[in-house]
């Protein structure tokens, strides 16, 4: 072959294998941007952008004032930023040991030495653990300030590395108070309480934005129009008394430890709305203390024992078997049906009694003779009667784990022949206490059975966007003519019968007394321990005018006392009167100006504050010391007289006679630090007033009231 021909052979190979590139390269871009090209892309997009999810802030639950029972608080896991664009190596190696001091003292949980070493080490291979977390545990939001102050943490994020990262945690500022019923909605998704029922509100709804890589591999919001903004969790209003529900809780913390009971519940509704003002669910632990750990209001069923008579006495008197004027022999206490005697808790039986007797002193052997008297062969009557009362369907409330009633019907694979007497006193049927409570507030409202309601309204920033009306179950379960029989019957029970220890000479209360066995599954109503007892106590007051009704149940109480009366009575007590005593509506006003007496006592201290209250109330007083501002009072027999009350700097001030508020104004305005004994007027104080005022001395005040 020539020259000339191996060079155009050559050319030619050169450009053949060009064009085969070329086209290579025009195929592979068309194979990209046709067949892969909405892969990449996507892929691309994550790369460079990404979306995240912004969190709301989720709503409050509060009580019916307004008080928060739920919140969130937000808490901070810190972290730094190991490869920050402005931490140089001079900046971080300047300061690292001062950091690590601050730490060690902050947290408490190692020594700086530790601190700086993990720092340095951290720093080193940040590669592959950039956001070094700080510290063992969540920060508040003012301890997140005192870290601030931290060395490099004290400059900007991009320089010091500082990233506090927020995880709202949630909270019930009252603790303890209606917890189970507040509820809680976990991290596994378990929803309970007003938490669970109401969590689509409470939440309110996610957020997105986009973020964008910048140089340095740093994410940074991107402000587009595809961005959107969270929607904060709506507020609920419960009907919730904080202040009732504080004194339920106590009471019947105060009665399960003197009875040394398994567990309790007390409730506090109002009759005409069903609003439930208070809500207490208590469950003994093994080293004898009580907490919120279950509803039990809610969620647990038992035979409720004597407090369902008053079914069974409706039933009698509506179908017209008897009246309060009739007469039963309840004999010696006791009678025998098949296998099974019933016997009654007076030692001797109450022989003949009236009908309104029968149910004062909750005979068993008046009420299961009637009711077998009358209803054999007729069981479908009776049963139909309860249905009619609603006894047989839940609530349907929202707080999930209401259990549901059990009354059986006859035909049921269950009926015996001793089921209708045992029903007719509480027995082989199952109600929440929440049920029974209903029932009894609707024979207190006239007949009318409203559902029961846990939520007033829901807010959103201050606003009532929804108000929830109250909700009617059942316009009317008797007539009114029966209606005003177990009205009388039941206020009979409280002045003559077995709660005659619960009479108020202030206000008049109507309810029924329950004492009943505890079955204990396949053994019956006796196990190794012997037999326990429920103990209750429902009922409504004023008994003429009813406005709350309540119900207390005692699970389990030792001791050998276990009577509805001594047990779950006294708890029902406490409630009612505190109700009645802070309730405005039962008191006729006071003229506040109307003439006094006998002119009151009064504290000394800060003047203005006191002329103030004197002005007020028309109280006549003179000031002997028009110049000074701390004064003595003294009662005459026509006015008060402000004195003058000498203070001296530097000199520990008498505040003998003063209110807590402005002794402690004085004492510690003096650089003293105030120990308190008591509670109402100071009486006393341990450092003699005129002595030389040290700073930091502690003085100790005794008042008049221990």
């Amino acid at each position: 072959m020539s020259v000339k021909k191996e060079i155009l052979f050559r050319f030619g190979l050169v450009y053949l294998t060009f064009g085969i590139l070329g086209v290579a390269i025009i195929w592979k871009i068309l194979y990209i941007q046709f067949v892969e090209g909405n892969d990449l892309r996507a892929k691309a997009k994550t790369i460079t952008f990404r979306d995240i999810t912004i969190e709301p802030n989720r709503g409050d639950i509060c009580a019916i004032d307004g008080r928060l029972l739920a919140t969130s608080v937000p808490y901070f896991e810190v972290r730094m930023d190991l490869k920050a664009a402005g931490l140089t190596d001079e900046l971080f190696y300047a300061n690292v040991e001062s950091l690590a001091i601050g730490l060690s003292r902050f947290f408490k949980d190692k020594s700086h030495y530790s601190y700086k070493s993990e720092l340095v080490n951290a720093r080193k291979f940040s590669k592959h653990n950039r956001y070094y977390p700080i510290g063992s545990r969540q920060i508040n939001y003012l301890e997140l300030q005192q870290i601030k102050e931290f060395p490099l943490f004290n400059l900007p994020p991009n320089k010091g590395g500082l990233i506090p990262v927020q995880v709202n945690r949630r909270i019930k500022p009252h603790t303890s108070l209606a917890s189970r019923t507040i509820g809680v909605v976990n991290e596994s998704g378990v929803a309970v309480g007003i938490e669970g029922a109401y969590d689509n509100i409470l939440r309110g709804k996610s957020g997105v934005s986009t973020m964008q890589r910048t140089v340095g591999n740093l994410w940074v919001d991107v402000n587009n129009s595809t961005q959107i903004e969270p929607e904060d969790g709506m507020d609920i209003i419960t009907t919730l008394d904080v202040t009732l529900q504080d004194v339920a809780e106590k009471a019947l913390r105060k009665q399960l430890g003197r009875h040394e009971a398994e567990h309790g519940t007390a409730v506090l509704m109002e009759v005409s709305t069903g609003d439930i003002k208070a809500i207490a669910n208590l469950r003994r632990n093994s080293d004898g203390t009580y907490t919120e750990a279950f509803n039990y209001a809610i969620g647990e069923g038992t035979e409720p024992g004597s407090t369902f008579k008053l079914a069974s006495l409706i039933a009698l008197l509506e179908d017209g078997y008897v009246t309060f004027d009739d007469t039963i022999d309840t004999g010696k206490g006791f009678a025998q049906y098949y296998d099974k005697t019933i016997t009654d808790s007076k030692e001797g039986g109450y022989g003949r009694l009236s009908i309104k007797e029968v149910f004062e002193y909750s005979s068993n052997v008046g009420i299961t003779d009637l009711i077998t008297k009358y209803y054999t062969g007729k069981e479908k009557t009776f049963i139909d009667r309860l249905y009619a009362m609603n006894l047989n369907q839940p609530l349907g409330i929202p707080i999930k784990g209401e259990a549901t009633p059990y009354i059986k019907y006859p035909g049921d694979k269950l009926w015996s022949g001793i089921t209708l007497p045992m029903m007719s006193i509480g027995y082989e049927i199952t109600l929440t206490p929440l049920q029974i409570l209903t029932f009894y507030n609707a024979i207190a409202n006239d007949g009318r059975m409203v559902r029961p309601k846990f939520v007033h309204s829901i807010r959103q920033h201050g606003s009532i966007e929804k108000v929830f009306r109250t909700e009617v179950i059942n316009p009317s379960i008797c007539s009114k003519r029966t209606l005003a029989k177990v009205r009388e019957a039941l206020e009979g029970v409280v002045e003559n019968g077995t709660a005659r220890n619960l009479r108020n000479a202030s206000f008049r209360v109507a309810g029924k007394t329950g004492t009943a066995q505890i079955a204990r599954g396949s053994t019956g109503y006796r196990n190794e321990k012997g037999v326990s007892h429920q103990a209750s106590f429902v009922g409504y007051f004023p008994a003429d005018k009813p406005k709350f009704s309540c119900i207390v149940v005692v699970n389990s109480p030792s001791r050998s006392i276990y009577y509805g009366n001594l047990v779950a009575g006294p708890i029902f007590k406490e409630i009612a009167d505190k109700v009645y005593a802070t309730n405005p509506d039962w008191f006729p006003m006071v003229n506040s100006k109307a003439d006094l007496l006998e002119l009151p006592e009064s504290k000394s201290g800060f003047k203005p504050e006191l002329e103030r209250v004197f002005s007020d109330l028309g109280i006549p007083y003179a000031d002997t010391a028009p110049t000074k501002i701390w004064t003595n009072t003294k009662r005459s027999e026509n006015e008060v007289e402000l004195e003058n009350r000498n203070l001296i700097a530097n000199l520990v001030p008498n505040v003998i006679g003063m209110g807590l508020k402005d002794a402690i104004y004085l004492l510690e305005n003096n650089g003293l630090k105030v120990l308190v004994k008591g509670r109402g007027t100071v009486r006393s104080q341990s450092i003699t007033p005129g002595a030389r005022a040290r700073k930091g001395d502690r003085i100790t005040l005794e008042m008049s009231m221990s």
